[in-house]
């Protein structure tokens, strides 16, 4: 569909990649991967028409038609919400106008009968191709894309003007999905998506009939609807069957043997310098030096693999803090009309390590916000406890940089003792090389002030570190150095993201935050997502089972709700036996408890050390042994909890 040839760009008097050749053909699905500054997102832009390249060209089949979302910056002003997305479907708009004017032409009463003939031919014509394109369900595909992208149907008339940027993002994503494109050119879709929103993506784009060119940090979204990823190396572009994870497996082999290249490269090449040092003023010698000479001169240097990745930053050691970090009780919060919390318990305890996800604007962040501090709550109790000490990063911190120090100031204002070069590293790590690491922070982007403000997170003192959306703006290597300092951190975390592959290996509890409610899921991210298609099933089938018992008999709404029942029975009778068995051992483990209490505090216990021992020995595992206990009963019955909510 699509022919680059003999394609060149420049940038900074450097060329990002000469004379290169590629093609995308109809149903390729591709994930474009690069180092930050490779060119990744000029290519989208060259393969859009958006810039020019500076030499080469480019070749499209006759009618291709291309939908391009860049990473950011865009607006949209004037319309209503479905209006403005509705827009998109430009070819089902121009045919339903010609349908409309044929339809006008054919209601003259002065026609011929060719005249007419011709009329209802090119009408017939119309209705086909609007036939072809599914026009009398585009409407409802609009509000169905709109609905997957999480907007409201309260939003469809909203203003566009009135949505945040983010936002904006949704509705120029909207607006391409609808457009029915022969290619779609994505770069970082995700950014501004949450989990539901995300899911919902994926699952578009795996029944997206069209070809897919998509440059993302998501690793969980690439892999799963991409087939082939095209690299850019060395200003050099190299094609792989596979999703991102089979290139990654690639990736790691070819740069382990490039080291190996390299290292034996730079040996020859000590050696042959040696020689050439050693013989250069020995006329006996000099044939061989000017041959070793000309060896050294056409040897085609092997290039080491980027190091960005092996980068090791750490936290700084969490200072010991009480069991509980923070707690909430009873917490509530609104905006003006909008009710986000109602009596909300949540607490963080030390170690903990939580993942907030759930749809945009159910309250994550403003949850996260609480936590830090940030937003005042209208009711209830924020308790901090002993010895805590927080760290937050947010999309808009950035924005109390201080505008007149450069980055190594920045960093040294909260680091003092720090070195130069390690602070320089930790700058490295998250995207600042060279001289960059003297700009001044006035005058960075949007992304790089979030860069540096998630740098200084790194060197905080801290024991609970909460993060809303930390991954965004970064490319991979700074991801992988962000996810291992997280997993070694010793302290508690909160982290508020979408991104299901940089989250895994980091947190050991998920709170699931929707419609008011905060339902807690424990053993991290695939453990949720596991039971949180179990809640869309079960929730589907309630809603199904709703709809079928309007207008029914009182016979038939009998029957419904006892199937219901059963269902409600077959979902919770497990957790039901088990909650009972752990309470009548609990019972039998706290009498027990009680009873060695009693004996260690009788004073005659001490007069034989032997038989002191036992019972305290016996005291300890039968307190260890509850606490166990008590654990399981608390999960299962957060579980029993949300399964009754679902039927309720």
């Amino acid at each position: 569909m699509i022919l680059l040839s003999n394609i060149s760009l420049q940038f900074g008097g450097k060329y990002l990649y000469k004379d290169l050749n590629f093609k995308i053909n109809a149903g390729d699905r591709f994930s474009l991967v690069g180092a930050n500054g490779t060119g990744k997102s000029s290519l989208l832009k060259i393969i859009s028409g958006e810039i020019q390249p500076e030499t080469g060209k480019i070749f499209k089949q006759k009618n291709v038609s291309i939908g391009y979302l860049p990473q950011e910056n865009v607006t949209h002003k004037g319309e209503k919400l479905l209006d403005e997305v509705t827009k998109a479907l430009t070819g089902i708009i121009t045919l339903r106008n010609k349908e409309e004017e044929l339809s006008d032409s054919l209601s003259q009463t002065t026609l011929t009968e060719e005249e007419k003939l011709d009329y209802i031919s090119q009408l017939g014509e119309v209705h086909h191709r609007l036939e072809e394109l599914d026009s009398y369900s585009a409407d409802a595909k609009v509000q169905k894309i709109l609905t997957g992208l999480g907007f409201t149907e309260n939003d469809f008339y909203r203003l566009t003007d009135e949505f945040s940027g983010g936002w904006q993002m949704r509705i120029a994503l909207a607006k391409i999905l609808v457009s029915q494109n022969d290619i779609l050119l994505l770069d970082e879709p995700t950014n501004h998506l949450d989990l539901d929103s995300l899911e919902w993506l994926i699952d578009f784009l795996k029944s997206y009939k069209g070809a897919l060119f998509i440059v993302s940090h998501d690793t969980h979204f690439v892999d799963e609807i991409t087939n082939k990823t095209l690299e850019i190396y060395l200003g050099k572009f190299n094609t792989f069957k596979g999703n991102y994870a089979a290139y990654m497996q690639y990736k790691e082999e070819r740069d382990k043997l490039l080291a190996e290249q390299y290292e034996q490269q730079q040996k020859k090449i000590k050696e042959t310098e040696r020689f050439i040092e050693r013989f250069r003023y020995k006329a006996t010698k000099a044939k061989q030096v000017q041959s070793r000479i000309k060896q050294l001169e056409k040897i085609e240097l092997v290039s080491l693999p980027e190091e960005t990745g092996k980068i090791k930053i750490n936290f700084p050691e969490a200072p010991s803090s009480g069991k509980i970090n923070i707690e909430l009780i009873n917490v509530s919060k609104s905006f003006n009309e909008n009710n986000v919390f109602t009596n909300l318990n949540f607490e963080v305890a030390r170690g903990d390590k939580i993942a907030f996800v759930g749809p945009n604007g159910a309250g994550k962040s403003t949850l996260a916000k609480i936590l830090a501090g940030k937003t005042e709550i209208d009711s209830g109790e924020r308790k901090i406890g002993h010895n805590t000490v927080i760290s937050y990063f947010s999309q808009d911190i950035a924005d109390t940089l201080n505008p007149e120090l450069d980055l190594v100031e920045t960093l040294e204002e909260i680091a003092p003792d720090k070195n130069p070069v390690y602070l320089r590293n930790l700058l490295g790590s998250f995207l600042f090389s060279g001289d960059d690491v003297f700009k001044k922070a006035g005058v960075l982007s949007g992304g790089e002030k979030n860069r540096v403000a998630l740098a200084k997170i790194f060197l905080a003192q801290s024991n609970l570190i909460i993060l809303d959306e930390p991954t965004n703006h970064l490319d991979y290597s700074s991801k992988m150095v962000l996810q291992k300092a997280l997993y070694n951190f010793s302290g508690s975390l909160i982290l508020v993201s979408h991104d299901i592959d940089f989250l895994r290996p980091i947190v050991n509890e998920v709170a699931y935050i929707r419609k008011g409610k905060l339902n807690l899921f424990p053993d991290g991210i695939d453990y949720f997502l596991t039971k949180r298609q179990e809640l869309q099933e079960d929730e589907q089938t309630v809603k199904r089972n709703i709809k079928d018992s309007v207008n029914v008999s009182r016979k038939d709404q009998k029957r419904i709700e006892a199937e219901l029942r059963q269902r409600k029975y077959e979902a919770t009778k497990d957790h039901i036996k088990k909650i009972k068995m752990f309470e009548t051992k609990i019972e039998e483990l706290e009498n027990k408890k009680k009873e060695l209490e009693a004996e260690l505090l009788n004073t005659d216990l001490y007069h034989n050390p032997e038989l002191m021992r036992d019972k305290n020995t016996e005291f300890n595992k039968v307190k260890k042994e509850l606490e166990d206990l008590i654990k399981e009963w608390e999960i299962h019955t957060t579980e029993l909890q949300r399964i009754e909510e679902r039927f309720n």
